[in-house]
């Protein structure tokens, strides 16, 4: 957060030479002071969460959320958040909406080098007087880590939870599964300090939806009400996770010839309308297409009557897991396996990491998407099948 030449050089004249000193003072001061906790019986009273990105993120956080409420009940708790950064990104707040787990959230812009809005920030974080920060970011080079630990430690935190060292900056590999350790148990791993956030329970993935929130699912769906449902959100935000739009068609006609006696619910942002129309031309029977009609608690609400879930690696396959529902993903590479699968263990994941996984790529153009084209059409109707069943 705080700029590289200003955390690598706190005592060299730059254009901002004043607050480079600045800078340098302070990391002295710490150090000699050693103040990276509060004595044990301190109250903490208000506690501040370090979590930027969008849906998919802040879903797979949640289980930390719910251990930070537990650990903190009478603390009023604020997301430090990016407001948001990507078009088809839902914001944290909506995600997390009315559920008690956070109090409100204060605006961080990502990105940013802009001296005067570092200032502002750190101004608003001193008005507020946390007594804790709890740090739940994702894996960041380690200068970066160290930067936010100077900016924070600026801005008057004393006691930062979840902060990792140079050593913890790489992702656990399990041989056995040939997967990588999920993001979620990450987080937990994290601030164990404050005990276990038990991300292998549904239960802690609870997004305490509101009656008002459920009474919203009910209504649009009620011209399928008694129906079975499937529900589909085929759209992404990054072309290297994008498993195009002929194969979610070809593959939505396969399953409604199985399963007509089923309702087909299309979701996703109003960005993916034309796509969620386009893919279920070959639905004969009842469909809705709720594409940018519904936030995301509402549509975590929907996705909660349908017998399974249908996507790619993107933000609504976390809300249809975190509400029990079976999801069936066709996976990129561009993370590594097993970091983002979502919670559960209904799940079908069907994906072919090739020499290239975790390549991080958001746009994929020399490889030309080989991970993500490589899965079928016939997988994907293979894996529904599992799910569901044979018959309808």
């Amino acid at each position: 957060m705080v700029p590289e030449h200003l955390a690598n050089n706190q005592e060299t004249e730059t254009p901002c030479g004043g607050f480079s000193f600045i800078i340098g003072s302070a990391v002295r001061r710490m150090h000699r002071r050693g103040r990276d906790r509060l004595p044990p019986e301190s109250p903490i009273r208000k506690v501040l969460i370090y979590r930027l990105g969008s849906l998919g993120d802040t879903v797979a956080a949640l289980p930390c959320f719910h251990l930070i409420a537990r650990s903190f009940p009478e603390a009023e708790r604020v997301l430090l958040t990016n407001f948001p950064v990507h078009a088809k990104a839902a914001a944290s707040a909506a995600v997390l909406g009315d559920s008690g787990l956070i109090h409100g959230t204060m605006r961080y812009t990502v990105g940013t080098r802009r001296i005067g809005e570092l200032v502002r920030l750190a101004w608003e974080i001193r008005r507020f007087r946390p007594d804790v920060l709890v740090y739940l970011m994702p894996l960041r080079p380690w200068n970066q880590v160290r930067r936010d630990r100077i900016f924070f430690r600026l801005a008057g935190v004393r006691r930062i939870v979840g902060l990792p060292s140079e050593a913890d900056m790489k992702r656990r590999y399990d041989s056995a599964t040939g997967l990588y350790e999920a993001e979620a148990v990450r987080l937990e791993r994290a601030i164990a300090e404050l005990g276990q956030a038990h991300a292998e329970d549904l239960a802690n993935w609870d997004l305490r939806l509101n009656a008002a929130e459920k009474n919203a699912a009910a209504q649009v769906l009620a011209p399928m009400q008694g129906m079975r449902l499937l529900v589909c959100a085929p759209g992404c935000k990054m072309q290297a996770n994008d498993w195009e739009q002929e194969n979610w068609r070809e593959l939505l006609g396969r399953l409604y010839r199985r399963y007509s006696p089923y309702g087909l619910v299309m979701a996703g942002g109003k960005e993916d309308a034309a796509l969620c129309a386009y893919a279920a031309q070959d639905w004969a029977g009842a469909k809705l297409n709720l594409a940018g009609r519904l936030g995301p608690r509402e549509s975590a609400a929907v996705f909660a009557q349908a017998d399974v879930f249908i996507g790619p690696d993107s933000g609504p396959k976390h809300l249809a897991a975190c509400m029990g529902v079976p999801c069936v993903c066709a996976f990129g590479a561009r993370n590594l396996p097993g970091v983002w699968f979502p919670p559960g263990t209904r799940n079908q994941i069907v994906h072919h990491p090739p020499e290239c996984s975790g390549c991080g790529l958001e746009t994929c153009i020399a490889m030309e998407k080989k991970c993500i084209r490589s899965v079928t059409v016939e997988e994907m109707e293979q894996a529904v099948e599992r799910v569901l069943g044979r018959a309808g």
